[in-house]
């Protein structure tokens, strides 16, 4: 069998502290790693539309949200995790490219509704399917059922991060 990184580091703890079970690191590691991995090919794929990762975690939310594709800003605040401030600063350069516009809530004129452009929902459309290449090409050395029973066994050590309220913003 091939070794790896994540091989070598465990086997020199297991050298070093023989009186520790080193065995979870072969499986968080490898997530870790991998997370990283993916996070730089995330990047490169929004950056062939002209979009920053969290540019395309707010478009991909209003883009979810379905037709009129709108949210408020606290909705989108709840979503990904983010403050008040940089809430407004996200959806003004957004608005900014011409991405988002902001208007009036009808059911309540002091709210405001962020709503995804026709731009906007070209650009996260295209993007997406760029993100959705990159994720196939990283798992094309698994089978489709491989690639199910995978996201099955990780699910049950998401759902505890999930239900405590620590919902990551990378959730595209």
């Amino acid at each position: 069998m091939t070794t790896d990184e994540v091989d070598r580091i465990v086997a020199s703890w297991r050298k070093q502290r023989p009186d520790l079970d080193t065995s979870p690191m072969l499986v968080f590691s490898r997530v870790s790693r991998l997370a990283r991995h993916l996070d730089l090919a995330r990047r490169a794929a929004f950056l062939t539309h002209d979009l920053e990762p969290w540019e395309f975690d707010v478009l991909s939310s209003l883009r979810r949200a379905g037709a009129p594709y709108a949210l408020t800003p606290g909705v989108l605040m709840a979503e990904l995790l983010v403050s008040s401030g940089t809430m407004t600063n996200r959806i003004d350069r957004l608005e900014t490219k011409g991405l988002v516009k902001r208007s009036p809530s009808p059911a309540d004129r002091r709210a405001v509704l962020v709503t995804l452009t026709s731009q906007g929902r070209a650009r996260v459309d295209a993007a997406l399917a760029s993100l959705l290449e990159c994720e196939r090409q990283a798992l094309i050395a698994l089978s489709p059922e491989e690639q199910e029973r995978l996201g099955n066994l990780l699910k049950p050590l998401l759902l505890p991060f999930d239900q405590s309220g620590e919902k990551s913003s990378d959730d595209a």
